[in-house]
């Protein structure tokens, strides 16, 4: 990503101690001059400037407002003659922006909210607003996050990681529970992906089963590990679509389990023992480890005891891999860091006027996440690809050798 200089007048510095207008109007003023330089960037060229590399010429500019948390900006969105600028500025940042305070709108206008969300709104948009306001632009973003959500999944996505949080959301007169069932996952060169969002009743095997048929009619395949939590649901439809393939356990989410099973007064020295146990460099030396953890506590915490052996294999079937792949594919951390960035924005909205809102926020932060994502390659694929060829070729023909299409 490309830098740039930018300056703030002196008549801005006073506003931001007296309120929200201040910093908007300072978000706006460094908004319109990263604008600016990229039309120089793109052009070749300064305002005026006559060079034998200028590609081209200005031609005005026009407004554009951004809805953000600060208020409303206005942006003047440069304009050349050919017609060829364009800006990622509202492509990256308008989609969970414009989702968050639609979800607000709809909250108003469906009657369901308070006048503190009431204010929220009308300061974030800067203007009134109608029931045919909030329709329009929501069928605007919908069509956006859709096309995300449904697009064709290319390539082969060796590790599949998934997770679920939980939402409230109206349904009629009534509050209920929504899962919102997240998948990512880590393509074959080492790009991570967000595969996609279904929102369901609860988090069992029925709403698992629709959603990786889903993912496969989309063109999921080339997966070989799959890391989840041991939810029951979630694990006998992980077994039944992606059949042959390694399933790989949370160590948080067993970790957790350990320690609830166990007393306060005990729980930092099983956590401590616990996590020698996962962090041990082979499995021999984690089935020593393990062994003297169940000698330390099959007295004290005999639960805790029975947790850990019942996941233990599941648990370290990451050992599986080369070295430099364990760390990051032991846990659904990934899914988790994903979780909190929802989580900020559902914490506003604490009850969505509907399960579309729900998606649409939750699509349109998740498609901005995987934009990002692709800035950067998340894990080296070569030795990954060199051990799979090895175990193949020696004939090996166990779980994490075969592919699931």
């Amino acid at each position: 990503m490309a830098g740039y200089d930018v300056s703030v007048g002196r008549d801005l510095l006073p506003g931001l101690l007296s309120g929200q207008d201040g910093l908007a109007k300072l978000v706006e003023a460094v908004l319109n001059q990263i604008l600016e330089a990229q039309v120089t960037e793109a052009l070749g060229a300064e305002r005026h400037e006559r060079t034998e590399e200028r590609a081209g010429y200005r031609n005005g500019t026009r407004a554009r407002t951004l809805y953000t948390r600060v208020g409303p900006v206005t942006l003047l969105v440069p304009q050349t003659r050919d017609g060829s600028f364009s800006t990622e500025i509202f492509k990256r940042y308008q989609r969970s922006e414009q989702a968050f305070v639609l979800a607000l709108m709809e909250m108003v206008v469906q009657g369901v909210s308070t006048r503190k969300v009431s204010a929220i709104t009308e300061e974030l948009c800067g203007t009134s607003f109608s029931k045919s306001t909030v329709s329009a632009l929501c069928a605007g973003l919908d069509g956006r996050v859709g096309a995300f959500n449904e697009r064709r999944l290319e390539g082969d996505y060796p590790f599949v990681l998934v997770d679920a949080l939980f939402i409230k959301s109206r349904e009629g007169d009534r509050v209920v529970s929504r899962a919102a069932l997240v998948v990512s996952g880590i393509r074959s060169d080492g790009y991570r992906e967000i595969l996609g969002v279904k929102i369901g009743d609860t988090e069992s095997f029925a709403t698992w089963d629709e959603t990786f048929r889903w993912l496969k009619g989309r063109g999921l395949k080339g997966v070989m590990f799959v890391v989840s939590d041991s939810h029951g649901g979630l694990t006998q439809a992980v077994a039944k679509h992606f059949q042959g393939v390694t399933w790989q356990r949370c160590q948080v989410h067993l970790m957790r389990n350990i320690l609830g099973s166990c007393s306060a007064k005990i729980r930092a020295d099983v956590a401590a023992a616990a996590k020698l146990v996962f962090q041990a460099a082979d499995m021999a030396e984690a089935k020593r480890r393990l062994a003297e953890f169940v000698e330390r506590f099959e007295k004290t915490a005999a639960k805790a005891v029975a947790c850990i052996e019942e996941g233990f294999a599941d648990a370290m079937a990451v050992m599986a891999l080369p070295e430099k792949y364990r760390r990051r594919l032991r846990t659904t951390n990934m899914q988790e860091r994903l979780n909190e960035e929802i989580r900020r924005r559902e914490r506003v909205i604490r009850i969505f006027p509907n399960d579309e809102s729900a998606l649409r926020l939750i699509g349109a932060l998740l498609a901005e996440q995987n934009e990002v994502w692709q800035e950067r390659r998340y894990l080296d694929m070569d030795e990954f690809a060199e051990w799979v060829a090895a175990r193949a070729a020696a004939g090996e023909s166990n779980n994490v050798v075969a592919l699931a299409g």
